[in-house]
């Protein structure tokens, strides 16, 4: 499939199914279910990304990740999480309709980081903040926050994408999959081996990505293994133990021979942070989940006072 193309309604035919009212203009990425290009929609004139979703054959249907991400999305509107326009289904095909964002964290990075400030990187900070505050207080888990899913558009808005990993949540919290939250941005708790989590899981993330803008964009645990994943987090933070997380000898990974770290001075570490923002990335980076800072309370943090709207 080439990355441009000439202009006609996507599919390239009326027999397709698809949306005519929707013009390819190019392919902006490509993963295991499906594809999303950047399309101008006749009949607003607004720019679009389009996510086509190959149907499986026979029982395999909708990938699972497809149908949480449309049944998630449906029930959610907030300026810092990515609007999904509409869905049109077809015997091959499910197409999710978004907003269209210039940029991916990760692309904002590389390109503009070199020239850009404290202040600017704050913003980015808070308005992640601000779109996970809201998915929480509507009960709802991301679960993979990373770079490559937060969305930014040229005039600096933050935007929270990719939802396939995200599910509802209730009180009492119930026993989830281990298999979330990409390696670099998983926190200590599920590494270890925890099953009951809650959305302080998003916040060892969002703590994650603070750091890595603060490491001039190189990731803050970029581990080769689960292992080395532990291992980097412990080099930095220290090696848990009951005096800082209660119950982490009670997981099911945890092993009394893991090596020693004292954890390192984050004033050091991160010599652009005043003594409000190590607070926070503290915070953030706490190994307890239960003592976590969570999105609001991280929200009235004073580090944020000069961009505070």
């Amino acid at each position: 499939m080439s990355q441009y193309y000439s202009g006609l309604p996507l599919g390239g035919s009326a027999s397709s199914g698809l949306p005519d009212r929707y013009l390819k203009i190019s392919k902006l990425g490509e993963g295991t279910y499906g594809t999303v290009y950047k399309c101008s929609d006749t009949k607003t004139g607004r720019l679009v990304a389009l996510k086509k979703i190959r149907i499986g054959e026979e029982d395999e249907g909708l990938p699972a990740t497809a149908i949480r991400e449309v049944s998630i999305l449906l029930e959610l509107s907030h300026p810092n999480v990515v609007a999904l326009y509409e869905t049109v289904c077809t015997d091959t095909q499910l197409c999710l309709v978004f907003e269209f964002m210039e940029q991916d964290l990760k692309m904002w990075v590389n390109s503009s980081l070199a020239g850009t400030c404290v202040k600017d990187l704050k913003r980015i900070v808070f308005q992640i903040l601000l779109g996970l505050r809201y998915c929480h207080e509507n009960r709802v888990l991301h679960r993979d926050l990373k770079p490559q899913n937060i969305l930014v558009s040229h005039q600096g808005i933050v935007k929270l994408a990719d939802f396939g990993l995200a599910r509802a949540f209730a009180v009492p919290i119930k026993a989830y999959t281990k298999e979330v939250v990409t390696q670099w941005y998983r926190p200590a708790e599920i590494l270890l081996g925890c099953k009951v989590y809650t959305p302080a899981v998003d916040e060892w993330s969002v703590g994650c990505i603070m750091g890595e803008l603060f490491q001039k964009g190189e990731p803050l645990f970029p581990g080769n293994s689960e292992i080395d994943q532990l291992y980097k987090i412990f080099q930095l933070l220290g090696t848990p133990s009951p005096s800082v997380w209660a119950s982490c000898q009670d997981l099911e990974n945890y092993q009394t021979c893991f090596p020693s770290w004292k954890p390192k001075d984050l004033a050091t570490h991160f010599p652009q942070l005043d003594v409000e923002g190590v607070v926070l990335l503290k915070g953030m980076l706490t190994y307890d989940p239960t003592l976590r800072i969570s999105a609001s309370a991280a929200l009235e943090s004073p580090w944020f006072d000069e961009i505070r709207q």
